[in-house]
């Protein structure tokens, strides 16, 4: 390990346990255990995963200003973001965007959740907690608002999974009322016993928590934030409480290939430094009305509102598991032959396959067309950026000058995910 990287409080757990370890966003991280890539991917979809994911930042925002802050520099309209009827944020719940320069070039992605009426806390990327804090700090001027980078100051885990809540009832001091109204992005408790006006969420051994119903895998599940010094003692807690429903220690192989699946873009690949436009995730912002005009004015609007594309950002999905990697050598081609762009993400869902014309996932109901003896291949699947406008159902091939793969542009790829199911089926 390079003297720079660092290591999460997991660290001695992970080499204890036999996991392959890799630097990633300035930390030495999981790639897999033993258990392998294929079977932490498919324990996330039969019954759950454990990430680490302490190596991601928290930026609290407080302060009379503190939303004013937001609306100038998230993407997001905070006033107008939740649910259909599009209410504005409140406390306990979260909300997904991004943070974007006067360019409109993605500096992160984020998650920014309302803790109380005048405090926030904003969820970023490994090693982003103090670029975007400066970003903050350069755009608050005379605002009234305090800025708080907690980067390595707090625990964070992540359980994902349709068994999730399950596993987490056997280690919470009070599980059902916890678990009583608990939409997808709302978020109860806090991590710090010491901040007043949060209800707390408990575990069985008094150790206050932060649940939060979101994730990065598509699935049903929590990240679960708590006190640095308490994060290997619930790891722990949580693998012991998880055994009996083959919950398994996840790396990061099996993350990317769960977003991937999920059609979630991972910041600094497959968004980043050029213009957030023409990609499958215009949610990230705020709503334009019929003449494209945003509903808010916000750092990045305008150079967007002005922006002529010129690349698309497009899903897709392959044919059999085989991937090709991401490389200098690589890049996408037309179903001529003739080069039309890049490959920003190709990983393996290995939950699902193709019967017919359709994706299947192992997910997928009998009913809804899952075959009895259903046994998935895996399928290709992430992100090219190209240089024209490719419709869903086009062919395109990814090579290496090489090896080529046949890949179909696609809207979604894995059906059937779990992460927006009512807290009650989950149960």
């Amino acid at each position: 390990m390079n003297s720079e990287t660092k290591s999460t409080l997991l660290h001695d757990w992970h080499m204890e346990n036999g996991a392959n370890m890799a630097a990633f966003g300035d930390y030495d991280m999981p790639l897999w255990y033993p258990a392998g890539v294929k079977g932490e991917h498919l324990a996330v979809i039969n019954s759950a995963g454990l990430f680490d994911t302490s190596h991601m930042a928290v930026v609290i925002v407080e302060g009379d200003d503190a939303r004013d802050l937001l609306q100038k520099c998230f993407s997001k309209d905070l006033q107008r973001c939740l649910g259909l009827k599009k209410t504005r944020l409140v406390e306990g719940r979260s909300v997904y965007g991004l943070f974007l320069t006067e360019q409109g070039h993605v500096l992160d992605d984020s998650i920014v959740s309302q803790v109380a009426a005048a405090m926030y806390m904003v969820v970023v990327n490994a090693g982003m907690g103090g670029p975007v804090s400066t970003h903050l700090k350069d755009h608050a001027g005379r605002m009234e608002v305090e800025i708080s980078d907690l980067t390595d100051r707090v625990g964070k885990i992540d359980i994902q999974g349709p068994d999730s809540a399950r596993i987490l009832g056997k280690i919470l001091k009070e599980k059902s009322g916890v678990f009583e109204k608990f939409p997808y992005f709302s978020f109860k408790g806090w991590f710090d016993e010491n901040v007043d006006g949060v209800a707390s969420v408990k575990l069985g051994d008094d150790t206050p928590v932060l649940l939060s119903r979101t994730g990065y895998t598509g699935e049903f599940g929590f990240e679960i934030f708590v006190s640095s010094d308490r994060l290997v003692s619930l790891w722990e807690m949580l693998l012991g409480a998880g055994r009996e429903n083959g919950l398994q220690p996840c790396g990061l192989a099996a993350r990317d290939s769960l977003r991937a699946g999920a059609v979630l873009p991972l910041s600094h690949q497959d968004i980043g430094d050029w213009p957030f436009a023409e990609n499958p995730w215009p949610f990230a912002l705020t709503e334009r009305d019929s003449n494209g005009k945003f509903g808010k004015e916000f750092l990045g609007s305008e150079a967007l509102s002005l922006h002529t594309p010129t690349e698309y950002t497009l899903p897709f999905a392959g044919y059999d598991p085989r991937k090709m990697a991401v490389s200098e050598k690589s890049y996408v081609a037309d179903e001529n032959g003739e080069r039309v762009g890049t490959i920003l993400t190709c990983a393996t869902d290995m939950a699902i396959g193709r019967v017919g014309d359709n994706i299947i996932s192992i997910a997928t109901s009998v009913e809804d067309g899952r075959p009895e003896d259903f046994v998935p291949r895996g399928l290709s699947c992430g992100f090219v950026k190209v240089d024209r406008k490719f419709k869903v159902g086009d062919i395109l091939l990814l090579t290496d000058g090489k090896r080529k793969i046949k890949v179909e542009i696609r809207n979604d790829v894995r059906p059937d995910r779990t992460a927006r199911q009512p807290m009650k089926k989950m149960l």
